[in-house]
């Protein structure tokens, strides 16, 4: 494999160049293939950004019908057909069916973008300055969104002091004996707590990068309770447990939630292409022309692919498909933690949004090597690294399943006969 152009010309920042060490050239659903012909099943799907597989063609086929036609790809906020086409999709599939009402922002086209634009509005909104956020957060890589996050190494990226964060525990954080919702009730309305009200709290329901920590939907529904209760917004961050993933559209969807800001990013163009946007309770939407604003928001070739994306979800025989595949994810897993107890601690997550908590990092580390030498694309999660993250496409078809989490099974078996 030629890799020198990047050793020599790419910044050390890099990370999965190094972790898969091969040049890839094409992608097909689940599969993507590097120069030598070698096929890899990815479980990995850009990081939570192709929930829909490589190169979707119910999603492919409008975006190269409208690139074709001198059609407009850049529109900042202006109005166009494409821009048009997508908000009455999106409000006919996504948001009317589960009798939710959003004004929709387009901010920048990244996910640290849409959770910048809810914590600039939540703060404007309710004149308060401080937010609160979740032990092992992750909500982006730009100043606000990186003061938010859980993670040490992460928040100090940048050299800036970050304040105006007040740091509580997640569902079952320490530990499951403690009712971290409780607590949050107790120090909002206690004089002497030395915590301020917040503007808000965001929260993931399922912490992606965090280690798959999954929120029941008793404890957001508590969190709810106590946002309405003391005045405060409550903010979903869906940008990489939306948009399908979980196996409903919205990651909030089973606890009934009805969140004052939803920001969704990744996987929404269904096609790789970046877009983001915030959903606002009507009345929060308090901007002034101009306030807030992004070159990028108006990628009219992700409006496009989106549109396509969020007509899916109208097709009953797909969605069923959806709960299918996650219920057979999640049976495969169980299958992995009962065999493989010496390596696997206990599985995570929800849906297709899954993971194995492992023994070690060292275990994590061998299993992806062994993994990726067979054919698997995985990526570890969690604070140190010990969680195994299982994100196949939402689409894939049973033998593409069957196929990866054989060759997890086969990697995991090395690691255990190893000791």
């Amino acid at each position: 494999m030629n890799t020198g152009i990047f050793t020599d010309y790419e910044s050390n920042v890099r990370r999965y160049g190094l972790s898969f060490p091969t040049v890839f050239t094409k992608a097909l659903g689940a599969t993507v293939w590097d120069e030598a012909g070698k096929p890899f099943i990815d479980f990995l799907v850009g990081s939570g950004a192709l929930n829909y597989g490589h190169n979707n063609p119910d999603i492919i086929a409008p975006a190269i019908e409208y690139l074709v036609g001198e059609n407009i790809l850049l529109s900042l906020d202006m109005y166009t057909v494409a821009k048009r086409e997508f908000i009455e999709v999106f409000v006919d599939s996504i948001l009317k069916p589960r009798g939710l009402s959003y004004k929709i922002q387009f901010p920048g086209p990244t996910g640290t973008n849409a959770n910048e634009a809810a914590l600039a509005l939540a703060r404007k909104y309710t004149g308060r300055s401080s937010v609160m956020a979740f032990t092992n957060a992750f909500h982006g890589m730009s100043l606000g969104s990186l003061a938010m996050s859980g993670s040490a190494s992460t928040r100090e990226l940048g050299g800036v002091a970050r304040h105006d964060v007040i740091r509580v525990p997640y569902d079952g954080y320490p530990n499951k004996a403690f009712d971290s919702a409780s607590y949050i009730d107790f120090v909002l309305g206690d004089p002497g707590s030395g915590i301020e009200k917040p503007a808000a709290i965001i929260l993931e329901t399922i912490q992606a990068e965090g280690g798959l920590n999954t929120a029941s939907a008793a404890w957001l529904i508590e969190i709810q309770r106590i946002c309405r209760k003391h005045d405060v917004l409550l903010i979903v961050d869906d940008i990489q447990a939306g948009s399908g993933r979980t196996g409903d559209f919205f990651s909030f969807e089973f606890a009934k939630l009805e969140p004052d800001i939803v920001c969704l990013s990744k996987s929404l163009s269904g096609s790789g292409s970046p877009f983001s946007i915030v959903l606002i309770r009507p009345e929060i939407d308090i901007w002034k022309p101009g306030e807030h604003s992004g070159t990028f928001r108006g990628n009219n070739l992700a409006f496009v692919t989106a549109r396509a994306m969020c007509k899916m979800w109208s097709d009953g025989q797909f969605t069923a498909g959806v709960e299918r595949t996650a219920a057979k994810l999640q049976r495969h897993l169980d299958h992995l933690v009962a065999k493989f107890p010496n390596c696997i601690e206990q599985k995570r997550g929800r849906g297709l949004m899954a993971g194995l908590k492992c023994r070690s990092q060292a275990v994590v580390g061998r299993v992806h090597d062994v993994a990726f030498e067979n054919g698997l694309l995985i990526e570890s999660s969690g604070p140190n690294r010990d969680v195994i993250k299982v994100l196949p496409p939402i689409t894939i078809t049973d033998d593409d399943l069957e196929h990866g989490i054989a060759i997890l099974d086969h990697a995991l078996k090395e690691q255990a006969n190893a000791h």
